[in-house]
């Protein structure tokens, strides 16, 4: 799995983070389930747009890792501020 950390943007990540978490807090229609699904495509489309709207393996799965990533960090926050 360490691997992965060489396929990590860590503003595609982060952006990704703030996204899903106004999707979750004010966005009640969107079912919780959609979320990796819309961060995910959205880690796609910014790591295109980041390495200039070029489309190789790598980028989507940049992308794809970025925007999984964070739906991983949300849930690891949300389990330490719930532990303290």
């Amino acid at each position: 799995m360490e691997f992965l950390n060489n396929y990590t943007l860590p503003v595609v990540l982060g952006i990704c983070l703030c996204v899903g978490y106004i999707v979750k807090q004010w966005l009640a229609d969107i079912d919780n389930k959609y979320i990796p699904a819309i961060v995910a495509v959205l880690g796609v489309f910014l790591s295109v747009w980041v390495n200039r709207w070029s489309v190789t393996p790598e980028i989507i799965l940049t992308g794809l890792v970025s925007g999984l990533g964070s739906t991983g960090m949300h849930q690891i926050f949300k389990q330490f501020i719930e532990s303290t």
